[in-house]
């Protein structure tokens, strides 16, 4: 069995992949700012002062790097956007040194990363050799995946997990979207024909389990197999509450609301193919958004 340190592990993927590991008897290391929550076999760190000690990853067969200011919680402020940008930066380096530097080091560091490093695509199908994007969160992910590389010249395997739309009970999608479809005002954002690259909570899991196990490396989109637009997410979004989706919901509606990181969120347009996964041999157990959502909104949500 192996030993695994995930950074995030309290977080939504985080959590589930511990689970997982741990189900199987692998043991989990979560490196946390807070020794409450990093538990008894815990690694405590300070991504933002650079303090972690590297003695307690020593010996480590896999690195789980998940940690970073969520995007999508609040408004982006300047404060926010620098925020968001340094505690990926940092944290990253700081795992990356570390794990350099090391005389028994992991075999692989798996580190986040996320699909809006395309930016705004339209229906332009977006496998790993398309090119990036310039926009916030496109330059965010560009320093997220750049911060990684003294571990990839230390001769480490570095993966980064181009993550989409996680769809789970707690996720980011459902959790602004729930309640309006059930009370019936849930409807395509703006034209809905932009593309939402989705992908179920128990798919991300496998496919990081996945990138873990096999010899891959680089950029991973992890993506659900059939892409999908805000529109055909809404009506599948519908069919599983059993609610209309008649009325669309204004852009304008979304600023003012959720300002530009509601914008953002909701109108890029990313038609993501997950190519790498599948030709390694990754079979995705859900391939449509509604098998996605039943599955979903059928398991309760956290406590």
């Amino acid at each position: 069995m192996s030993r695994i340190a995930i950074t995030g592990a309290t977080g939504l993927i985080g959590s589930a992949l511990a689970s997982s590991l741990e189900d199987d008897g692998h043991t989990v290391h979560a490196i946390s700012r807070s020794p409450d929550a990093a538990g008894a076999d815990g690694i405590v760190w300070d991504p933002l002062e650079g303090k972690i000690d590297a003695s307690d990853l020593e010996g480590v067969d896999a690195v789980v790097h998940l940690a970073g200011e969520p995007i999508g919680d609040s408004r982006w402020t300047d404060e926010t956007k620098r925020r968001i940008r340094r505690s990926r930066e940092l944290g990253t380096a700081l795992i990356a040194e570390t794990l350099a530097n090391l005389d028994q080091p992991p075999s692989v560091l798996v580190s986040g990363s996320a699909v809006g490093i395309y930016g705004d695509r339209g229906d332009e199908v977006l496998a790993e050799d398309a090119s990036l994007g310039d926009d916030f969160v496109a330059e965010v992910c560009k320093v997220w995946e750049s911060a990684a590389d003294p571990a990839r010249r230390a001769g480490i395997r570095v993966v980064h997990p181009r993550t989409g739309v996680v769809i789970a009970p707690d996720g980011p999608l459902l959790d602004k979207l729930e309640l309006p479809f059930k009370l019936g005002v849930g409807g395509k954002v703006g034209s809905g024909r932009q593309y939402v690259p989705w992908v179920s909570l128990e798919d991300e899991v496998r496919a990081l389990r996945f990138v873990i196990d096999h010899d891959l490396e680089g950029p991973v989109n992890i993506a659900g197999p059939v892409p999908v637009t805000n529109a055909q997410m809404t009506k599948a979004l519908g069919k599983v509450l059993r609610r209309p989706t008649v009325l669309p919901i204004p852009v304008f509606a979304i600023r003012l609301m959720y300002g530009e990181m509601g914008v953002s969120l909701a109108t890029v347009s990313q038609r993501v193919v997950a190519d790498k996964l599948q030709e390694a041999g990754f079979e995705f157990r859900h391939r449509t958004i509604e098998e996605a959502l039943r599955v979903a909104l059928e398991r309760p949500a956290a406590a």
